[in-house]
């Protein structure tokens, strides 16, 4: 069977990409040395495939057809279109049997995911993997989670899918076949609104502290009581809390944190010891 060997998390600011070269010295360290460290452990984890969590920025969706979730199911991903992200490959090779195997076992229970055999993929998933360094990039199955526009999932929700993903590597027939869970976006950010650029740096040292004590129902009543307020980009938290379940919602370990006015973001980096 499959086994799940790690779960982690980071922000995907697309000005780190775009505006890299207008940081001090100092601030890009910071940032390369979060996003390094996270490399390093999940090199360390050693997966053969990485199974990514991240918002669609109207890449492959719009209001006319918005799915909660879809699941990228492609033999290979087109890569970013965006002009800051040239750097990156245009194609990633995919896991097309994995990602059949979860839209599968999400339908046998009573969930309704979309699927997708060409998801494009955007900043949101391709500046983490750029940014990690890390010496081969594994097969992809990236999942949109649907964090901009209402109606979004609850967070009891995405607990349940996050326990669904758990169970449905475990009953991946492929023996030996080594999964790890990547969330990105977060933490707190306004993106088009008024308060764009402020940072709720109260909210996302609460929201650290609530998942690093990881209990389901504190962590679900603080995010439904306080996320909406601390920025329409703060709801991309909902992958962390789906990395979150996935790993048994236990062992968070913060890598770094820190309110970085140049990205307009909380920026959080954190693993999972699953």
């Amino acid at each position: 069977m499959a086994e799940l060997v790690g779960a982690f998390a980071a922000s995907h600011a697309p000005l780190i990409a775009r505006d890299w070269h207008r940081f001090s010295e100092e601030r890009r360290s910071e940032i390369a040395g979060a996003y390094r460290e996270l490399g390093r452990r999940m090199t360390a984890a050693r997966p053969d495939v990485i199974l990514e969590l991240s918002p669609d920025h109207w890449t492959n969706f719009f209001l006319d057809n918005l799915p909660s979730i879809c699941i990228g199911v492609g033999e290979s991903h087109e890569g970013p279109s965006e002009p800051f992200m040239k750097g990156f490959p245009r194609s990633v090779a995919g896991h097309a049997a994995l990602g059949m195997h979860i839209a599968a076992t999400a339908l046998a229970e009573d969930f309704e995911p979309s699927i997708s055999h060409h998801l494009k993929l955007d900043h949101g998933f391709c500046i983490p993997l750029e940014r990690m360094e890390l010496p081969a990039l594994p097969r992809l199955v990236p999942i949109t989670v649907n964090d901009l526009e209402p109606p979004m999932m609850s967070i009891r929700r995405c607990f349940a899918w996050g326990r669904l993903l758990a169970r449905a590597i475990a009953s991946y027939p492929e023996k030996k076949l080594r999964v790890a869970i990547l969330a990105t976006g977060g933490l707190s950010h306004s993106i088009g609104e008024s308060t764009m650029g402020a940072i709720d740096e109260a909210f996302d040292r609460d929201c650290i502290r609530a998942f690093t004590d990881g209990a389901e129902a504190p962590l679900t009543q603080f995010l439904e009581a306080h996320m909406a307020d601390a920025g329409n980009g703060t709801h991309e938290v909902r992958n962390w809390v789906i990395a979150h379940a996935a790993a048994g919602a236990r062992g968070f370990d913060l890598i770094e944190y820190r309110a970085i006015p140049e990205v307009y973001v909380g920026c959080g980096f954190a693993s999972w010891r699953v």
